[in-house]
């Protein structure tokens, strides 16, 4: 068994939940951005904890009455699977299973050679995902992104841990095609990606500590989860504590406020406190 991956970087697609909502139509466009642009800007993580679910059930409801429109279904896959970080792990299942239905079904209706990926030969596989361009990105990192939450999600089953190299290999064909994406989003899934497992067991830890940089480097630091999870996955598994105490206290003093980003950073000094507290035992 392996330890359990951090659920931080699950949060990452909340950055451009704004950018899918953007993409839908009349009212539902409207409807959507404002709430998700108050979800983004709040600083009070309890109340929004309390209230997506409410949204869940609107675009639940926008779904059932439009069920093809893959901007919505990668919009709802993208919150089911961010909000499932701030549930309990019960729970946690429920959405992103949820959230890789979503957005399974909404990258096939956009783009065809995305369908039917979990059921492919793995040469077949990366032959599809090495014939995507630039103008697939957003469906490919939004199914990306999914396909990850569950795997984390599942890290106790040999049979998803089974699965990571086809979600790196996504997100890999993200970076090669702009790694700027999502402030440099592929960045830090692989990151934590190539984190989960030690070097012993198939992991590559150093690899991971070069996209958790450069991911701290395309979103100016501003990002502040990509150091919780830079700490909770890299660190520890290393046992560096000096860096991981060092990440997590830059957490905790950094200014939250930036626009887009101030919920995640906040959930993110919050985790680092949890962390930070933590560490006296771990290492």
């Amino acid at each position: 068994m392996f330890r359990k991956a951090s659920k931080g970087f699950l949060l990452v697609p909340l950055l451009w939940l704004s950018g899918c909502a953007s993409l839908m139509n009349g009212v539902t466009t409207q409807l959507a951005d404002n709430l998700s642009t108050a979800i983004l800007n709040s600083n009070d993580v309890a109340t929004v904890r309390e209230a997506v679910p409410a949204y869940l059930l609107l675009i639940d409801s926008f779904i059932v009455n439009d069920p093809n429109q893959p901007e919505l279904l990668m919009a709802a896959a993208t919150l089911n699977g961010a909000y499932s970080v701030l549930v309990g792990e019960s729970r946690t299942v429920i959405l992103v299973d949820k959230a890789m239905d979503y957005a399974s079904r909404g990258a096939c209706l956009k783009v065809a050679q995305l369908c039917g990926l979990t059921r492919l030969p793995f040469a077949a596989f990366e032959q599809r995902i090495q014939a995507m361009t630039a103008e697939d990105i957003t469906y490919l990192y939004g199914y990306a992104v999914a396909w990850t939450g569950w795997i984390q999600a599942n890290s106790g089953d040999w049979n998803a841990i089974g699965q990571l190299a086809r979600v790196k290999l996504m997100m890999a064909r993200v970076l090669e095609l702009d790694e700027t994406w999502d402030r440099g989003g592929a960045h830090l899934y692989l990151g934590g990606l190539e984190t989960i497992l030690p070097a012993s067991m198939g992991g590559r830890p150093d690899l991971g500590k070069i996209h958790f940089e450069k991911a701290i480097q395309l979103a100016d630091g501003k990002f502040l989860m990509t150091k919780v999870v830079y700490a909770e996955q890299y660190a520890k598994l290393m046992f560096d504590k000096v860096l991981h105490d060092r990440l997590l206290n830059e957490v905790i003093q950094a200014d939250p406020n930036f626009d887009g980003m101030t919920l995640t950073n906040r959930i993110a000094q919050e985790r680092a406190v949890v962390l930070l507290a933590d560490g006296e035992e771990y290492f």
